[in-house]
């Protein structure tokens, strides 16, 4: 019973020290964590989807907190919560945000399966990204939507889906937090996060071929040629072509739409405007016939017709 006895008091006595010194290390050493960041986290909606940057909601709350130290949150903001959001946000904190323009992603590819017939068949793993690695994936064209869906898997907020007709990602607009996911999950890169601008209407490029005129329409009946029609249409300056391929600043564009009926090739596509009211042809012998102008200086004739026996009565 003495040896039972025994260890027992020494192993409770080393349980004992090794408790101390615990608790002297974590008082010693601990990391004093700043109350705001625990309550800027229970503000942000916890998505964790890593469309503001950072790896989850926790790590955008430490930056803003500490951006609000600094004096100011310019460049930080979470596109799940929105202006909503980060305005409580920003009254926790005791700041004043900017008002941003709300964003949605936009798929740069008109390349439809009538439009871009398939000239392959891709046998392995169904996914955009292994395609990509391939090559130029089941079409002529190594610049257009693969149609594997890796931009609908990466999407937390089921926006974006794959219409079976086209072969194209289509994006619901309703849905979609512009949190960037689909556009980082693209290899190709034709997915845009861009302003939905006034009553959401957009006017883009749907075209991502870099190729000269001839062989983009070859590979694709919708591709931009660069043509240029579209800059010398535009007048605000909104329009640039680079490696063969229009592109149109969607802070400088006034959605006039005359790049729109100057584009060849239908590449460019304007969104959610009201349809253009049909033109009534009138028939011929219905048209109101012009009425002769008026030669200058020359006297207008009296069409009025005189009575002569007024005539008289009044001699």
């Amino acid at each position: 019973m003495n040896f039972i006895l025994t260890a027992v008091i020494v192993l409770g006595g080393i349980a004992l020290i090794a408790a101390l010194i615990l608790y002297f290390c974590s008082k010693k050493f601990a990391v004093q964590e700043d109350p705001r960041i625990g309550q800027v986290t229970a503000t942000l909606p916890g998505a964790n989807c890593g469309g503001c940057g950072f790896a989850g909601c926790s790590g955008l709350a430490s930056a803003l907190v500490k951006a609000a130290d600094a004096g100011s949150l310019e460049g930080l903001s979470c596109p799940v919560g929105g202006a909503e959001v980060m305005g409580k946000v920003a009254d926790l904190l005791g700041m004043a945000i900017a008002n941003s323009d709300p964003k949605v992603a936009v798929v740069r590819c008109n390349g439809t399966c009538a439009l871009r017939p398939r000239i392959a068949e891709y046998n392995g793993l169904r996914t955009c990204s292994a395609m990509n690695a391939t090559g130029a994936g089941e079409t002529a064209c190594g610049f257009g939507c693969l149609g594997c869906g890796d931009c609908v898997a990466a999407c937390q907020f089921d926006a974006i889906h794959m219409n079976p007709e086209t072969g194209l990602p289509e994006v619901d607009e309703e849905k979609c937090t512009s949190c960037g996911a689909c556009v980082k999950a693209c290899p190709r890169h034709i997915i845009e996060l861009r302003k939905k601008g006034p009553k959401s209407r957009r006017v883009y490029v749907s075209c991502m071929n870099q190729d000269k005129g001839p062989a983009a329409m070859k590979a694709c009946k919708a591709a931009c040629i660069g043509c240029g029609k579209c800059v010398k249409e535009c007048k605000f300056e909104a329009i640039t072509i680079t490696n063969n391929l229009s592109y149109i600043d969607f802070n400088k564009c006034r959605l006039c739409k005359k790049c729109v009926e100057a584009c060849p090739t239908k590449a460019i596509h304007a969104v959610n405007f009201p349809a253009p009211k049909p033109k009534v042809e009138v028939p011929k012998d219905q048209q109101t016939p012009n009425p002769k102008p008026i030669e200058p200086n020359k006297p207008i004739e009296s069409t009025t017709t005189s009575n002569p026996e007024k005539e008289e009565e009044k001699a």
